[in-house]
């Protein structure tokens, strides 16, 4: 079997031809007819593999200039006659063939772009051409879309669309508006050329803006503002969904949103507050609006700035209902209890409406703490209330209360407390209270009285509660001296004369813990005098070098009298009142000079415990002048032996210093003044902050050194500059301190 060798025939390298002109115009030739046969839609015959590879071969042969312009003038000759046709249809179906056109531009200029995607790659590259996709953009817009019979027509047709929209009418398919807009934005950012912005943008927002305002004024003007609310959020809600459905850039749905808030909300702001009836400010005054200003605020959030006009006219209401509530207080339609709880209850109603309405808004719960310490801090007379109120409450109001209902209480009292910038006075006012809830043991609970206590110190510090947690601590060392005396008594102390001593219960307290009565003692009675006396060795004895002073003004004594057929009764009355009695064990009847003389109780203070002791309903003592009030010092008083009571023990009330003698009664104190000895503890409390400041300092400016020591002193007044300015100067004339030689605005500390 014979092998056959495998022959091999070698042929020489043949040699590159190039291109001629004549070949090229044939090659191009096919390429145009086959751009035609795209263009009409029979692009199933054409063999895309042989067109690239003409198109390729032009452009290697170094025709690529031939193919380029030839592409160019043959889409441009197509776009001329797609634009004749399209300038004569009629505006009803527009729309829809112009989004049809482009979409088939498209399609047309894909197949294109794929068949010379090496002229791409290399001549246009090269040649800083157009790529043929965008030359067919930028040609369909210089062609088709910017032909007069085109553009106007077209953009007034989508505007017109939009417009019927919104006027609620049966409008062309969305799919239409959408391919129409997403036409003009592709051949803007294709060419580079703002078409989008150009043609339409501007004017699509414009007429936007002249239709919002004229149906704004025109709906608000013949609707209630809480109806115009629900119109505004409704047409906002459309507004954002069209954008959304329509596929319109960010950048026309930013100032088209900004444009809607304008003419819906903020242009109208002001208007639908003062709205008479339906006004937000309106809506404020019915607790049962809570839902609709609460969308009146939805609507106003999407414009932040818009909102201070419901801040302002919530500050506005506070500040009205609670000048209403002053009024009140001070023409006597109120008691100071009752005021406090009307603040309680705007409190709670405006509390209400900012978590609700105003959706808990921090700025709006700014606005509503400002507003209450604005109408609260135009006098004093609110802290005075306010210790009247806690009295109230620390005597009666809590009786049987949990001890949850009690911290409640407490909480609500120091809501108030927190408004009030004159907390010293608040301060003093509820030390008085304090005082005689303590001495006369009428305080609902110890426990109630020391957490009210607490809840101050949490609020004001240590320094603030010092002396009120002083009259605590007095109790109850007073309660374990009257243990310790009642036992001293009992094994020490003999009957005088057949007679036992008076039991009495003596509450010794610190002078600087209490309020100061700088009231000279009565002449008290021989028994109590001798009582007094055996209590006095005893502590004296205990605690050398301590001084002991009587408050007569105060206090309570329990006195046995006998009447008429043998009655007795057991009368409590105040230290005063026992002392005019006990002086008719002597005789019948006294004038009032031969009283005070005999007694040496304060003319105002006698006249007042006089007259409690005559009045219809406890009439111990009969009155020889008629009238309520006490003529002369020669007015009589004698003793009623026909008086009785269905009770054995009878309490005597005193009666208002004002029905005493109005005539000769002592002006009442400004509610705007405030008492002496708070302004007194005032000009202290701010020489000690302004010494202790630039001790440490060594020198400061007087803006530093008045914001410094209005900071320290905020816990518990506001100091005006000037009354910090007064005691600088005060404190300069003592020599604590001195203006600097260099610049006389700076305070040097004096060592």
């Amino acid at each position: 079997m014979s092998e056959r060798k495998a022959k091999f025939n070698i042929k020489p390298f043949r040699a590159h031809v190039p291109m001629d002109q004549s070949s090229a115009s044939t090659t191009w030739n096919a390429l145009a007819r086959a751009i035609d046969e795209i263009y009409n839609r029979n692009a199933s015959q054409l063999s895309f593999e042989e067109l690239y590879r003409n198109a390729y071969n032009l452009v290697l042969h170094k025709h690529g200039a031939l193919l380029y312009e030839g592409v160019s003038d043959k889409i441009s000759s197509h776009l001329a006659q797609t634009v004749q046709r399209l300038a004569d249809i009629p505006d009803s179906s527009l729309l829809d063939d112009m989004a049809r056109t482009w979409a088939e531009h498209q399609i047309t200029m894909i197949m294109v772009r794929d068949i010379l995607m090496y002229m791409d790659r290399t001549y246009v590259s090269a040649q800083r051409r157009r790529p043929v996709y965008e030359l067919g953009l930028h040609l369909f817009r210089i062609i088709v879309w910017e032909h007069p019979r085109i553009q106007d027509r077209v953009r007034d047709l989508l505007l017109n669309a939009i417009a019927s929209e919104r006027a609620g009418l049966l409008t062309d398919d969305r799919t239409l508006l959408k391919a129409n807009l997403g036409m003009l934005l592709e051949l803007g950012q294709a060419d580079h050329s703002n078409v989008y912005e150009r043609d339409f943008e501007g004017v699509f927002l414009a007429s936007t803006q002249e239709f919002y305002r004229n149906e704004s004024l025109c709906y608000l003007s013949q609707n209630s503002a809480t109806d115009y609310v629900t119109k505004a959020t409704k047409r906002m809600e459309e507004e954002k969904e069209r954008g959304s459905a329509l596929a319109l850039p960010s950048t026309t749905e930013s100032p088209l949103q900004n444009i809607v808030h304008m003419e819906l909300i903020e242009r109208h702001a002001r208007t639908l507050v003062e709205m008479p009836q339906s006004g937000f400010a309106a809506l404020l005054k019915d607790e049962t609006k809570t839902q609709e200003m609460m969308e009146m605020f939805d609507l106003f959030v999407r414009v932040p700035s818009s909102v201070d006009n419901l801040r302002e006219a919530l500050c506005e209401r506070i500040k009205t209902d609670g000048k209403a509530l002053l009024a009140d207080q001070e023409k006597g339609a109120s008691d100071a209890a009752s005021f406090v709880r009307g603040v309680l209850g705007m409190r709670d109603r405006y509390d209400h409406v900012v978590t609700v309405s105003f959706r808990g808004e921090k700025r709006a719960q700014k606005r509503m703490k400002e507003s209450f310490e604005h109408f609260l801090n135009e006098d004093v007379r609110a802290a005075s209330c306010l210790a009247v109120y806690v009295d109230e409450l620390l005597r009666v109001g809590l009786k049987g209360s949990t001890e949850a209902q009690v911290k409640d209480e407490l909480q609500k009292v120091i809501t108030v407390f927190r408004y009030l910038s004159d907390k010293d006075v608040f301060e003093n006012f509820y030390k008085q209270h304090l005082a005689k809830r303590l001495l006369g043991g009428r305080s609902v609970s110890d426990d109630a009285e020391r957490a009210m206590v607490s809840e101050l110190k949490a609020e004001c510090g240590y320094q603030f509660t010092t002396k009120l947690e002083g009259m605590f601590n007095d109790m109850r060392i007073s309660r374990d001296m009257r243990d310790s005396y009642n036992a001293h008594k009992s094994l020490n102390v003999r009957s005088v004369g057949g007679k036992k001593p008076l039991d009495m219960e003596v509450d010794v307290l610190t002078l600087g813990n209490w309020p100061s009565q700088n009231v000279k003692p009565c002449q008290l009675p021989k028994q109590v005098q001798a009582a007094i006396e055996l209590f006095e060795k005893f502590y004296l004895d205990k605690h050398t070098g301590r001084k002991l002073a009587w408050q007569t003004s105060a206090g309570q004594a329990e006195v046995k009298a006998t009447f008429a057929n043998g009655k007795r009764h057991d009368l409590l009355v105040s230290t005063y009142q026992m002392c005019i009695l006990m002086l008719f064990n002597e005789k019948n009847s006294y004038t009032l000079g031969q009283i005070r003389t005999a007694t040496q109780i304060p003319d105002m203070e006698l006249r007042r415990h006089l007259i409690s002791l005559c009045t219809p309903k406890h009439r111990i003592l009969k009155k020889g002048s008629k009238g309520r009030g006490i003529n002369s010092d020669d007015d009589t008083f004698t003793f009623n032996p026909e008086y009785s009571s269905k009770l054995k023990r009878v309490r005597i009330p005193l009666v208002k210093e004002s029905s005493v003698n109005p005539a000769s009664a002592t002006p009442a104190q400004s509610p705007s003044t405030v008492p002496a000895h708070v302004e007194e503890d005032r000009r202290h409390l701010v020489e000690a902050a302004i010494v202790r400041i630039m001790k440490a300092r060594k020198s400061l400016s007087h803006n530093d050194l008045i914001a410094e020591v209005t900071r320290q002193l905020s816990n518990r007044f506001n100091p005006t500059p000037q009354f910090i300015k007064k005691r600088i100067e005060s404190l300069i004339e003592r020599e604590y301190l001195e203006r600097a030689d260099a610049d006389r605005r700076i305070y040097q500390y004096v060592a």
